[in-house]
């Protein structure tokens, strides 16, 4: 009897080193290849969703890859919980096959997959892939899910082995596709979608792409700890839309970064880790999704003013370098990872509203958008996460400035009204021009551009986000509340 086994893509969005794909093709007879645009997630999304795009990109890709082994992938517009077991019943599947997925709703319509197919007497076969160590690999000496990077990392790195970082030959045993005719391919259009700036923005897509960047980076890897912290230069990988839709495979940059060494690889790799330290904290404390992983701080009482999270979104607060990143994110679906805490820590504790609002802004926004990144980035600079930044650590979004684009030209790109501005000036215009004998040039420029003044003070939004936390119950008065960065 001949086995035929369904390979369900989701987020592993290449035909390498794919841990489900090659289990499909080693045990069953002929292996069909499918992906569900999934309604229950699409009709959420704004019609010029960047992310849709780019995961229609990587598909035409992988058909195209396909077509050379006399085969296709199968593609359907629908609810997962009914698309597949109807491409079980249409292809007469033995088996699925996909890869592990941690973020709660996954699970939930993973476990309804599974009970559904297995009423049909098909299994339901999942596996690691998208992280190095998951779930409750990496736990203390106690078995305990671990709460600070520093040591997960320690028992990370000591329980490393080749065999984790061995990649997974799917070429080897690629002839069992089974063979299929061109398969419907749905337009942008007919998944409800329209094209976004993604070509105009030379963003390197699907699997090709992802190698292609990571084939630039390996030749910068060795500058990056030096490099990684300045948004103005080329000094990171720019691989996170990638690895969030695995059309790059965790185990080859992993791998690259540990036989590398230096400080440079070692580095990127720690970043790595901090990825699978937020994926565990996800699966072990599913809760984080709505609530602060501390739940004294779950009820901070953020004022919450509505027009001064409008101009955050917007890039309008004043501070070129927040509104800058600010930009950037809504112009292009990135933002590099320094000015992700920048604008963190200037929304929660200059504006003082709720973290969650932001987390909510940069979910819908950031081309690589991981809700465990994401939430856990977020609860650090809120204090609330495991961790995290300590509350009376809170950053200066002008010294940040100073410090992480000196000269100005990160800020020049996106904010253009002040590109004519020294770079003595570029940072706060508005103090610039108060304190400098030349002030009154410069306040003649700023009231002949668009630009905004400061819509709040900073030293008086972070005395009193400091009383904030400080009288909320349960949080102890800090003798040393001298830390402005």
């Amino acid at each position: 009897m001949t086995t035929t086994a369904l390979v369900w893509l989701r987020r592993d969005l290449r035909l390498f080193d794919h841990h489900a794909l090659y289990q499909a093709l080693k045990e069953a007879d002929q292996v069909v290849l499918a992906f569900v645009f999934d309604t229950t997630i699409l009709k959420d999304l704004p019609k010029h969703d960047r992310r849709v795009e780019f995961i229609w990109e990587a598909l035409k890709e992988i058909k195209t890859e396909l077509r050379q082994y006399n085969t296709d992938l199968v593609v359907r517009h629908g609810d997962p919980l009914t698309e597949i077991p109807a491409l079980v019943e249409q292809f007469g599947i033995n088996a699925v096959y996909c890869n592990h997925d941690y973020e709660p709703q996954a699970i939930a319509r993973d476990g309804y997959v599974a009970v559904t197919l297995k009423e049909k007497g098909v299994q339901f076969n999942t596996y690691k892939d998208q992280v190095i160590f998951e779930k409750d690999e990496v736990l203390t000496q106690t078995g305990g899910m671990y709460s600070v990077f520093s040591p997960y990392k320690r028992t990370w790195l000591a329980k490393l082995t080749d065999k984790d970082l061995a990649s997974f030959p799917v070429n080897h045993v690629i002839k069992n596709l089974k063979p299929l005719k061109s398969q419907y391919f749905p337009s942008l259009k007919e998944l409800g979608f329209a094209k976004t700036n993604l070509t105009q923005l030379k963003v390197p897509l699907g699997m090709s792409g992802g190698e292609k960047l990571f084939e630039d980076f390996k030749r910068r890897i060795s500058d990056y700890k030096d490099a990684r912290d300045f948004p103005a230069i080329k000094g990171v990988s720019y691989l996170s839309a990638h690895i969030r839709f695995g059309t790059v495979s965790i185990r080859e940059l992993a791998r690259f970064a540990h036989e590398h060494g230096g400080a440079g690889a070692e580095t990127w790799l720690s970043e790595l880790i901090w990825r699978e330290f937020y994926a565990q904290i996800l699966w072990h404390r599913p809760d984080v999704v709505e609530h602060a992983f501390k739940p004294e701080l779950d009820t901070l009482p953020f004022p919450n003013h509505p027009e001064l999270f409008a101009a955050w979104c917007a890039g309008e607060t004043g501070y070129p370098i927040v509104d800058a990143a600010m930009r950037q994110l809504t112009q292009t679906g990135y933002m590099h990872n320094r000015l992700r805490m920048i604008t963190a820590s200037f929304l929660i504790k200059d504006l003082l509203v709720d973290w969650r609002w932001g987390e909510k802004f940069f979910a819908e926004h950031l081309l690589d958008y991981d809700l465990a990144s994401n939430n856990g980035g977020w609860q650090w600079a809120a204090s609330t996460g495991c961790d995290a930044q300590p509350y009376n650590r809170i950053f200066n979004p002008t010294l940040q400035s100073e410090k992480f684009d000196p000269q100005g030209k990160f800020i020049r790109r996106y904010v253009p009204e002040l590109a004519e501005l020294p770079d003595a000036a570029i940072h706060a215009p508005s103090e610039f021009s108060a304190n400098d004998r030349r002030g009154s040039l410069f306040v003649s420029f700023l009231e002949q551009t668009d630009y905004f003044p400061p819509i709040v003070n900073h030293a008086e939004q972070r005395a009193a986000a400091l009383t904030m936390y400080k009288m909320h119950k349960g949080y102890a008065v800090d003798a040393d509340d001298e830390h402005d960065d």
